[in-house]
C-alpha cells in the first residue's frame, strides 16, 4: 500500500477516473493502489511517456473490467463515464445483449431490457451509463428519464451550458443539460439545424415553476446585444477593419462566423451604426 504521506484520496470509482499512487513495477506494467480494490494493474501499453511514473508517484486512471471482470487501469480516454451520457455506435448484437463501442479495448454492455427496438449493427444511440448493482458492471441504457432530473436546479437565466440534443417533439427539440436535467429548445429558438446526438452550447432562458427548463442557442436581452458588438468588432479588428459579411448575407453565413440568428445580427449592426462605428455596405463590413 501507498507510503506517501499524501492527502489525496484513493476510494476509486470503477467507470471513473481516478487519482491513484503506484506501489509496483513489474514486467507487464505498474501496480496501483486503492483502499476498496486493492492492487490494480495498469498494462505497460498504457503507461505514459510524459509523465513521472516512479514509485510513490500518483497518476489519473480510468477502471473498468477486463474480460475476465478484473479490476484493470487505462490512460485511455473512453467515450463515456459512468454516471454520464453519450452517443455510441453499435458493434455487436447477440444472445447476451447489445454491445457498444465506447473506446476501450472490452466494449460496454446495453442488455436487451435496456434498450428500444429496432437497433443494428452500426448505429449511434444515446444512452446513460450506470453501475449496474446487481452484476457490478458497468452498463448502458437508453431508457435513462429516471437518470434526469435527480438534482436540484442550480441555474441561473442566462447560464451558459453544454446539452446534448437527444428528442425532436411539434414543440421543439428536448435535450440533456450538463448530464443533469431534461430541457426543451423552442422551434421559435431554432435559427440553425440541429440534430440528434449532437452536443451544443445554449443558454437557460427559463426555469418554469413546475421544474422544466427551456433553452436557447444564443443570448437574448442586452447582455447578449453588448457581447454580440463586441465580437462583431473583435473580429473587424483581427480581418483589418473589413468583415465580408453584412445585413444582406445569408442566415447560414451569419451562423457559421457568429453563431447568432440573422436578426439579431441586425440589430448588432443596427446598434454599431448609429454608434458610428462601423459603415455597412452590400456585401461587408467596414470598421470606421
Amino acid at each position: 500500500m501507498p507510503t506517501s504521506s499524501s492527502s489525496t484520496s484513493t476510494d476509486a470509482k470503477l467507470g471513473r477516473f481516478n487519482r491513484l499512487q503506484i506501489i509496483k513495477y513489474t514486467d507487464f506494467g505498474l501496480y496501483l493502489w486503492d483502499e476498496y480494490y486493492g492492487d490494480i494493474l495498469l498494462p505497460k501499453r498504457y503507461i505514459p511517456k510524459n509523465k513521472p511514473t516512479e514509485i510513490e508517484d500518483w497518476l489519473e486512471v480510468f477502471l473498468y473490467l477486463d474480460s475476465e471482470d478484473r479490476v484493470i487501469a487505462t490512460t485511455q480516454i473512453p467515450k463515456a463515464q459512468v454516471g454520464k451520457f453519450a452517443v455510441l455506435k453499435v458493434i455487436e448484437i447477440n444472445k447476451i445483449g447489445i454491445f457498444l463501442d465506447w473506446g476501450l479495448p472490452k466494449d460496454i454492455l446495453m442488455p436487451y431490457a435496456e434498450a428500444y427496438d429496432g437497433l443494428q449493427v452500426g448505429d449511434s444511440c444515446i444512452v446513460y451509463v450506470y453501475l449496474d448493482a446487481r452484476s457490478k458492471r458497468i452498463t448502458a441504457t437508453e431508457k435513462f428519464e429516471h437518470y434526469l432530473d435527480r438534482e436540484k436546479v442550480t441555474y441561473n437565466i442566462g447560464d451558459k451550458v453544454k446539452v446534448l440534443v437527444v428528442k425532436r417533439t411539434d414543440m421543439g427539440f428536448n435535450a440533456i443539460i450538463e448530464h443533469k436535467h431534461w430541457g426543451l429548445i423552442h422551434n421559435n429558438e431554432l435559427f440553425k439545424s440541429l440534430k440528434i446526438g449532437m452536443r451544443e452550447f445554449a443558454f437557460i432562458k427559463e426555469i418554469r415553476a413546475d421544474g422544466k427548463i427551456n433553452l436557447s442557442l444564443q443570448l437574448s436581452g442586452p447582455k447578449e446585444k453588448t457581447t454580440l458588438e463586441e465580437t462583431i468588432l473583435s473580429n473587424l479588428e483581427e480581418q483589418n477593419g473589413v468583415l465580408l459579411l453584412s445585413d444582406k448575407s445569408s442566415p447560414q453565413e451569419i451562423v457559421a462566423q457568429f453563431n447568432v440568428s440573422k436578426a439579431n445580427f441586425k440589430k448588432a449592426l443596427g446598434s454599431l451604426y448609429k454608434q458610428g462605428l462601423i459603415k455597412i455596405e452590400n456585401d461587408k463590413i467596414i470598421k470606421i
